[in-house]
């Protein structure tokens, strides 16, 4: 599931290791949905569409 690299390198015992690692995980995904996606979707024609109404 998790890269073994990764949980060791975490302190702490296992519950305090899954906090830091859910916490970390919660702050990526904030990061993309607040700024990565916002920007990508200027540069992507996702809104426009190609089907014509007739």
């Amino acid at each position: 599931m998790i890269s073994t690299w990764i949980w060791n390198a975490l302190p702490g015992p296992t519950v305090v290791r899954l906090l830091i690692l859910l916490i970390v995980i919660a702050g990526v995904v904030l990061v993309l949905f607040e700024y990565v996606f916002p920007w990508i979707s200027e540069y992507l024609a996702i809104q426009e569409t190609t089907v014509e109404e007739t």
